[in-house]
């Protein structure tokens, strides 16, 4: 069967998501949004008002996030799903997959409209890359977090929430892929990266900016991402288990190749160069030796890294403008389908 060109393929996950919200209005019934929460700073508590980091003193539940926000019951009908409550340093492979598939069941049900998932600032951009190559719908899903914790006097959480529980039953979402929402900015997950320690507009798509925002009168969208996404996505984790080993090495002046060696001595079966060094040669040529992936990407902060002559006839895999964590998920992903140089180098242009 012929593929159908992309900007069909949207309009028609735009028409049948803008039906359903049509009939819901016309029944008078509010969208049905699932709630998948995993934790992070959003469902954390300080010991005081003040405390704006170290704020360990407890989580918040799920059930606590809705009642605190009874705003919520005029935009959607939400249905919480538990992952796991934690920070965003602990997630996994295992707990990714679960997401991932929990995301799929949920979306392909009729009467849901979207999709939000709480989460940890550190990695967030990671899983929400992740469910962007694996979630198999066009429907919204919305990675949110805050960079203050929920007992703070200037929390933002809550507003992260609601804001983007309106995103997610908006029918003008649909189609553009898994998007973050911090500080009224709607981000793709795609390009956007967390850019500050601290401040709560850290959240930022340096090169391309944000898909939209959403503004107190509606939520306003700009543009939408081109490249391969959600239900245009060839990846599927429906059967899958586990994701193969791959790691992150950074390059810098002197740096040592001790850290290639040991991944490569460990079972690593890729390999990300956040930039490189002289001293890296050998290590990878020996990795690749043993059938060890490489692919490189760059500490700038954006710009595509070029494939060069040179580089191809080396094996080595360009990550184009992907940060070295993102490139590390879309390796993990393309390594479940090919080990094979140029299949990969398209799987990365694409996606």
């Amino acid at each position: 069967m012929q593929r159908l060109p992309s900007r069909l393929r949207r309009a028609l996950a735009f028409l049948c998501f803008a039906t359903a919200a049509t009939s819901c209005a016309a029944n008078g019934a509010l969208p049905i949004v699932k709630l998948f929460t995993t934790g992070g700073t959003i469902q954390s508590k300080g010991a005081h008002r003040g405390k704006l980091s170290e704020y360990n003193e407890g989580r918040v539940t799920p059930q606590e996030l809705i009642d605190d926000l009874p705003e919520l019951k005029t935009v959607a009908q939400l249905e919480v799903v538990e992952i796991a409550n934690i920070g965003s340093g602990g997630m996994n492979a295992d707990l990714l997959l679960k997401l991932a598939k929990g995301l799929n069941a949920e979306l392909a049900k009729p009467g849901v409209a979207g999709a939000i998932v709480t989460h940890g600032t550190g990695t967030l951009e990671e899983t929400a890359y992740f469910l962007n190559l694996t979630v198999k719908s066009a429907k919204p899903v919305v990675v949110v977090g805050a960079m203050r914790p929920f007992t703070a006097i200037s929390r933002d959480g809550p507003f992260n929430l609601y804001n983007a529980v309106r995103v997610a039953a908006t029918p003008e979402a649909a189609g553009k892929g898994v998007m973050v929402l911090l500080n009224d900015t709607i981000h793709a997950a795609r390009f956007v990266t967390k850019n500050s320690t601290y401040r709560i507009e850290t959240f930022v798509a340096r090169e391309l900016g944000p898909l939209g925002f959403a503004d107190s009168d509606r939520i306003a969208f700009y543009r939408t991402p081109l490249g391969r996404h959600t239900a245009a996505s060839e990846f599927d984790v429906s059967k899958l288990e586990m994701l193969p080993a791959v790691d992150v090495v950074y390059g810098y002046q002197e740096a040592s190749a001790a850290p290639i060696e040991a991944l490569v001595a460990a079972g690593a079966k890729g390999i990300v160069l956040v930039d490189s060094s002289p001293s890296f040669a050998k290590a990878i040529a020996l990795a690749q030796s043993k059938g060890v992936v490489v692919v490189q990407s760059d500490r700038k902060g954006s710009g595509r890294v070029l494939l060069s002559e040179r580089s191809a006839g080396r094996g080595i895999i360009s990550a184009d403008n992907l940060n070295g964590q993102k490139a590390r998920i879309l390796l993990r992903l393309a390594l479940t389908k090919t080990t094979e140089a140029k299949e990969l180098q398209r799987i990365f242009n694409e996606y």
